[in-house]
């Protein structure tokens, strides 16, 4: 089963620093930033009071206003993301109505939240108007699984179908797991990625408690600063990314634009604890170990590594440590970066969003730069491409995502 070669041929963004793979990709490269001061609702009162919100959304480009008002913002984003992807790997917009076996495509777009906007909205509902108030699509809204049942109405796709959740891993791992079903002939094409829209009372207080955001209030340009000395934590963004993942042949067969081919999958479990990764990057080594392995490649092989990078203290210093663990003498050598500085903490959508950078950074050759490294810390000694886009020739580059509970993910591109 494992012969069986899988390529990139489609790609889909909503972020808040663009909302098209292009404009993603300009935004990413030249360091523009998209964080600032959360504008939905109050946040005078929180500890945190900025993000990466996405302005000026509008779902009624891509569906009807009906069937978006249905549907809880993360849903809206992975479908909108999945409709943009699938125009971009020159596909139908419904394999229904196609020459193409609806039952050979399948969907597995995830979100490691959900609809917790609709939950929030719905519980003060029931609160103020009782029960009998509470809307009836509460649930179909709510549950993270939806993102992929959806996008499967909507398209067409009748093949494998499902929602898999591990935090801020879960992007990763759908792609990571979507690849595996290709593989093995499940289907021939498979929509994949993340989505998330979090921005919402309870979960900025939520993370605000747990003290893991950045504080920077008055600077959100300058807040999310991964792998810099004087990080103070992460800054939360929504977004969403999917890609059309295809069998070879089948791609070449149809003349697909093949611009990628995904090569390597690894995920592991730190068995830990339930917030810090491992204090020796145990588990995320693992992780880029088993990608390798399947890839079929040495460390030295590997030109670029988009890390976690997430601005927090325990994980670019852990993740420093496992990238040390898994690479070697050649982690000194490898570029990495963060886009996280850039775009923010898009949770469950952060592993889609950041394999399309992979993928753009072996389509342009430009490695994109974290932003606001000003300051290095000597626990973060590698080859950190500091706030300036640099031009290098990537042939395989690596992302990786790590998620509360211990969840580590790797995936591996490679030029075609």
């Amino acid at each position: 089963m494992n012969e069986r070669r899988v390529v990139v041929t489609g790609r889909g963004v909503l972020s808040c620093v663009g909302q098209d793979v292009a404009t993603f990709w300009d935004s990413l490269v030249n360091g523009r930033c998209g964080l600032g001061k959360v504008t939905r609702f109050d946040v005078s009162a929180y500890r945190t009071q900025i993000a990466g919100e996405i302005k000026d959304f509008d779902p009624a480009k891509y569906i009807n206003f009906k069937e978006a008002k249905r549907l809880d913002l993360f849903c809206q984003l992975a479908v909108c993301a999945a409709i943009q992807a699938v125009a971009d790997a020159g596909l139908p917009a419904n394999f229904a109505d196609s020459d193409i076996d609806p039952a050979r495509v399948g969907v597995l777009v995830s979100s490691g939240i959900g609809g917790l906007n609709t939950l929030t909205e719905q519980i003060r509902t029931l609160t103020a108007k009782g029960p009998g108030r509470v809307s009836p699509l509460l649930i179909p809204m709510m549950i993270g699984d939806l993102a992929s049942g959806n996008i499967s109405i909507i398209c067409g796709a009748k093949g494998p179908n499902m929602g898999i959740v591990t935090a801020c891993a879960t992007g990763t791992h759908s792609i990571g797991e979507a690849m595996w079903m290709i593989k093995r002939g499940d289907a021939d094409i498979m929509l994949a990625g993340g989505a998330e829209a979090s921005i919402s009372e309870i979960g900025m207080a939520g993370f605000s408690s747990m003290k893991a955001m950045s504080q920077r209030n008055d600077d959100p340009l300058h807040a999310s600063r991964p792998f810099d000395a004087d990080r103070d934590g992460f800054v939360m963004s929504e977004g969403a990314g999917v890609l059309v993942l295809e069998d070879y042949e089948h791609a070449k067969k149809r003349g697909a634009n093949i611009l990628a081919e995904l090569v390597g999958y690894g995920a592991t479990g730190d068995s830990y604890h339930i917030t810090s990764p491992h204090p020796e990057g145990e588990g995320a080594a693992r992780a880029i170990q088993m990608a390798l392995g399947h890839a079929g490649l040495n460390p030295e092989d590997i030109d670029y590594i988009n890390a976690h990078g997430t601005s927090t203290s325990l994980n670019d210093k852990y993740e420093t440590l496992a990238i040390k663990k898994a690479f070697g003498d050649h982690a000194y050598k490898v570029s990495v970066s963060s886009t996280k500085g850039t775009m923010g903490h898009s949770l469950g959508a952060a592993g889609a969003l950041e394999s399309i950078a992979c993928i753009e950074t072996i389509r342009s050759k430009t490695i994109a730069p974290t932003i606001n490294y000003e300051t290095p810390d000597p626990d973060c000694d590698l080859d950190i491409t500091p706030n300036v886009a640099k031009e290098k020739k990537v042939r395989t580059a690596v992302n990786i995502n790590l998620g509360f509970g211990g969840h580590n993910g790797a995936l591996i591109f490679k030029e075609v």
